[in-house]
């Protein structure tokens, strides 16, 4: 089984903090506007609206949600409603969603194979569904069998990853980890998972020596991963 990270592992970071990132915070007035009465919106507008002493004016939760953008909180509302303002971005064609050349092949070729493969991400599953239905290279949602964001919990957190082996019916060690991030990395291993630290040099200019990777393996492409998994 193959668990993988999105951002800078299939896709670059940049797509996320040039393109969406600041398309989310642009939309995000109207879109609360139009939207802020209907239930799941209100639901995630009213948990920020909680975190901050019951806030009730939504122009301050736009500009508190603006000002978690900038700083690239990685807040579970503030993901919902990203996902759905993009959803928007990609039914209209404004933006497709980067894919690493190399990393849509591979993944076609592991679910031919019959590898089960599963993301997870920081972004909300809906996000997730949109980034890979609406990518540069097609819509990739059929490859994998299971989602998971930070409700399952934090991806620095070992027990993230054991909750995640229980929902694939797999033990840990049945399970290989993507990902740019070494202390991600660090927390799966710690649950008994496989790790791989994916080191995309257009992300990471400076390769990450093995003091770095801190024992992890370290690819810079997918095509590197099955001699090594």
């Amino acid at each position: 089984m193959i668990l993988t990270d999105i951002e800078g592992t299939t896709s670059s970071i940049s797509f996320v903090k040039d393109v969406l990132f600041p398309y989310a915070r642009r939309a995000l007035p109207g879109f609360v506007a139009a939207h802020g009465n209907d239930p799941e919106v209100r639901h995630w507008l009213d948990v920020v609206a909680t975190e901050h002493g019951a806030m009730c004016d939504d122009a301050m939760i736009v500009e508190t949600l603006q000002g978690w953008i900038d700083a690239d909180r990685k807040h579970t509302a503030l993901k919902a409603l990203q996902g759905m303002i993009w959803s928007s971005g990609y039914r209209d064609a404004d933006f497709t969603a980067h894919i690493y050349p190399d990393a849509a092949p591979a993944l076609r070729r592991w679910h031919e194979a019959g590898e089960t493969l599963a993301v997870y991400s920081s972004g909300s599953v809906p996000a997730q569904k949109l980034f890979f239905g609406h990518s540069d290279a097609g819509d990739l949602t059929g490859l994998f069998s299971n989602w998971f964001d930070t409700e399952v919990g934090g991806k620095r957190d070992a027990d993230s990853y054991a909750r995640i082996a229980d929902a694939l019916d797999a033990a840990p060690a049945e399970v290989l980890f993507l990902s740019d991030v070494v202390e991600e990395l660090d927390a799966a291993r710690d649950a008994g998972m496989r790790t791989i630290l994916v080191d995309r040099l257009d992300d990471y200019p400076t390769p990450r020596d093995a003091t770095a990777a801190n024992g992890h393996p370290r690819v810079t492409t997918f095509d590197q991963i099955d001699a090594i998994r």
